[in-house]
């Protein structure tokens, strides 16, 4: 299929999952919420639009331009070895979601790196709106990653484009705000990250917050010690401790928010790894 062609698809297919799921989980929440929607609707979308716009222009095209790269000169990981097709996919397909794990895991370790990833964590609320509420230097930096990521990988053009489709699916549904049937939840999260999973990563609690970093499969959590189930989630407050009076949420606060004070907030603010719980969610 043409790269444009699925580009486009895929913005239908994700857009179309945006407004429904925004439907289902204004109808059926899982969390209620603390603040009023409207008054994070503006904030969200300023922010989601500018995480786009970066993506679009320069993390989607130095990425792509990386994986026709790198499957047209063979060079990666997965090339060094004979594979069939299938199987290459599927290999980059889940080490992409592994070393965006550890991506994750290094933007709550490293506190210059935090300071602009507490702006996604800020967000008193927890629901789709959520989902792409980045700073858009956050998005910028990571391109880096990004390239390095498929470099030392070699991940292929359709590989990449595929993995993002999932990716961003993946993002909207854990960051949403949707109350499906506990036994249902549990038999998905078996496998893959879920709202009331990803719930508990938004926690101000920090060993709460030091949790649940994965993105689309569970398993990384489970395989890395950081995973954590056994939080109700009336038990959560979601935001940032430091964070919970409603002018912190203002757009051109967030937009400035990872260049103010950087010495007084580190200790407040950057989490610690060592968490560990039953593997079970709670109601």
């Amino acid at each position: 299929m043409d790269e444009n062609l699925f580009k486009i698809i895929g913005a239908i297919i994700l857009t179309a999952g945006y407004i429904g799921i925004f439907f289902i989980e204004t109808a059926v929440p899982l969390r209620q919420r603390k603040r009023p929607l409207a008054g994070r609707l503006g904030t969200n979308a300023g922010l989601t639009f500018l995480t786009f716009l970066t993506g679009a222009m320069i993390v989607g095209p130095a990425s792509l331009a990386t994986s026709l790269w790198s499957s047209k000169s063979s060079i990666g990981l997965l090339y060094a070895v004979p594979l069939p097709a299938w199987l290459r996919f599927a290999a980059a397909f889940m080490l992409m979601d592994l070393t965006f794990y550890y991506w994750h895991r290094i933007n709550h370790t490293i506190h210059l790196l935090w300071r602009f990833h507490s702006v996604h964590h800020i967000d008193p609320d927890l629901d789709v709106t959520t989902s792409f509420r980045f700073h858009f230097g956050e998005i910028l930096y990571s391109t880096v990653f990004r390239v390095v990521q498929i470099t030392v990988i070699g991940v292929g053009p359709v590989t990449y484009l595929v993995f993002e489709l999932f990716f961003q699916a993946a993002t909207m549904f854990h960051h949403s705000n949707i109350h499906l049937p506990i036994q249902l939840e549990r038999r998905l999260n078996r496998v893959i990250v879920t709202p009331r999973m990803h719930g508990i990563h938004h926690s101000v609690v920090r060993s709460e917050l030091n949790s649940n970093y994965s993105v689309i499969f569970r398993w990384w959590d489970a395989i890395n010690g950081s995973l954590l189930l056994n939080v109700p989630q009336s038990a959560i407050n979601i935001g940032v401790g430091r964070y919970q009076n409603t002018d912190d949420n203002g757009f051109f606060k967030l937009l400035a928010l990872p260049f103010r004070s950087f010495s007084r907030e580190r200790t407040a603010n950057r989490p610690r790894f060592g968490v560990s719980g039953r593997r079970i969610l709670a109601e």
